[in-house]
């Protein structure tokens, strides 16, 4: 059985990775509308497994005898200057996961619930490269700067992203 206290925190990180897939696919409708398809289709992979990640929580929590209990999801931002901004918005938020991610480690050790333990060691590493993946990002667009043909051969190779 799950304790309240990680019951509660689970179901806040689950409302967290809702946000999470939010941001994303406000992401991928803004860079659509700037025809940049493969970073659209970028977001909207990242904006799955966001989904994916809160169905994982919420599944344990179940499996636990918990309740999953949905909250509202804020609304997320619409509008960035660049590309670079975006990225860089998306890399800022990975890290405040991975934050959030290691908050509720630190809980699962002080309430010595190994099962939790066990599920957020995979989040734990699953945010390496979250955060990997998203600081590559920024560091291309920084090095291609203004450049519209670096931007191009950015936006055709974000959009070879496979569908885990």
């Amino acid at each position: 059985m799950i304790s309240k206290k990680i019951e509660d925190a689970i179901n806040d990180q689950i409302n967290a990775e809702l946000y999470s897939a939010y941001i994303y696919l406000s992401m991928s409708s803004w860079f659509d509308s700037a025809n940049l398809k493969g970073m659209s289709h970028w977001m909207g992979i990242q904006a799955k497994e966001e989904v994916e990640h809160a169905m994982k929580f919420a599944g344990y929590v179940m499996e636990r005898g918990g309740r999953v209990l949905y909250k509202a999801v804020e609304g997320p931002e619409t509008e960035w200057t660049s590309p670079l901004e975006a990225f860089k918005v998306a890399y800022e938020h990975e890290k405040y996961v991975t934050r959030r991610i290691n908050d509720l480690m630190d809980l699962a050790v002080a309430e010595k619930d190994y099962a939790s333990q066990a599920l957020l060691q995979w989040f734990v590493s699953e945010q390496v490269e979250e955060e990997a993946n998203a600081d590559e990002i920024v560091s291309k667009l920084e090095m291609i700067g203004e450049g519209k043909h670096g931007l191009l051969m950015i936006d055709r190779e974000l959009g070879g992203r496979e569908d885990d």
